[in-house]
């Protein structure tokens, strides 16, 4: 098979994929959405003829309908994971794009390796590991922004807390807060105080702060001000002494962090290891590579070598990660 051959199958590939991804994500959800608008908008054509809006036996609508009930679900499902990443991470990036980030990613990996050494075995096999590339980008900024966050807050409690001293109320000094604090507690602040702004009650409002912040600083300042808001007592008071707790608890988070610094960087080396070693053989010497993949004991040994790599970056990463 020619070079050419090759580069023009594997662009009709990636298109179809990126195409069939954008029209399941994007495109059928649109036509639903907007017919059911049309439907509302014009009532008086369902109340004339019953079998309109109701097919009859036999119609394939209801068959169709399911079916993209069914596509719609599922990538719901698979979109609600990549939409809370990015929304930890602070990023506008659209999920659809995010979701065709990762397919783009792995098609490119099975046509680098494809053209690298010549096997399609090895291609399928290996190429779209390439794919988690953006998710782990992403989830490290997420890991960053969240990190942030917990040096800022107790800055932002102090804050609400000089708030409530001098006579404002709860939902002033939490826009106080969204406006003179930076990202990204700023950003989610503002949300904060936005979502009650706009008809959602503050009780709500408190716990959507805390579902969508994964801090459990976050979860303390969200509970002392709703067992307030029950029970009455000194916010300003709770609020100071969680402040000073948050902010010795990032204290010993600091030192732990410093601590564990070695043991991390090893836990990242010996994790990283394997997977670079057999992309440097499958690199050069596909042939080894091949047997490997193409025979059944070294598909088994394959198998049995990435089950014990997971296990084995799982009990790193529990080593390694204090919780405090």
């Amino acid at each position: 098979m020619s070079f050419a051959t090759v580069a023009a199958l594997t662009f009709v590939v990636v298109l179809v994929l990126m195409l069939g991804i954008y029209a399941l994500v994007i495109v059928l959800p649109e036509r639903r959405s907007h017919g059911d608008l049309q439907r509302r908008m014009k009532p008086e054509k369902a109340t004339k003829k019953k079998s309109v809006l109701m097919p009859q036996e036999g119609d394939g609508r209801t068959e169709e309908t399911s079916k993209v009930s069914v596509v719609t679900a599922v990538i719901t499902f698979l979109a609600r994971p990549a939409r809370q990443l990015l929304e930890r991470a602070g990023m506008r990036l659209p999920v659809p794009v995010f979701l065709l980030l990762i397919v783009w990613a792995s098609g490119m990996g099975v046509i680098l390796l494809w053209l690298g050494t010549g096997r399609l075995s090895i291609a399928t096999v290996l190429g779209p590991w390439t794919g988690a590339i953006p998710w782990l980008w992403v989830r490290m900024k997420a890991d960053k922004r969240l990190w942030k966050f917990e040096e800022q807050f107790p800055e932002a409690v102090d804050l609400v807390s000089r708030a409530l001293r001098a006579g404002h109320a709860l939902p002033t000094a939490i826009g106080m807060v969204a406006g003179e604090v930076p990202e990204p507690v700023g950003g989610e602040f503002k949300k904060l105080y936005d979502q009650q702004n706009f008809g959602m009650g503050m009780n709500d409002a408190l716990r959507a702060f805390g579902a969508r912040v994964p801090v459990l600083d976050a979860r303390f300042f969200v509970t002392a001000v709703l067992t307030q808001r029950e029970a009455g007592g000194n916010l300003a008071g709770v609020l100071d002494n969680l402040a000073s707790v948050v902010r010795e608890r990032f204290k010993i988070k600091r030192q732990v962090r410093v601590i564990s610094a070695h043991g991390r960087m090893t836990a990242m080396i010996l994790s990283g290891l394997p997977p670079v070693l057999a992309f440097l053989t499958t690199m050069m010497a596909p042939d080894q590579m091949g047997m490997m993949i193409e025979h059944w004991l070294g598909i088994r040994m394959i198998i049995a070598a990435i089950v014990l790599q997971v296990v084995g970056m799982l009990i790193m990463r529990k080593i390694v990660n204090v919780e405090i």
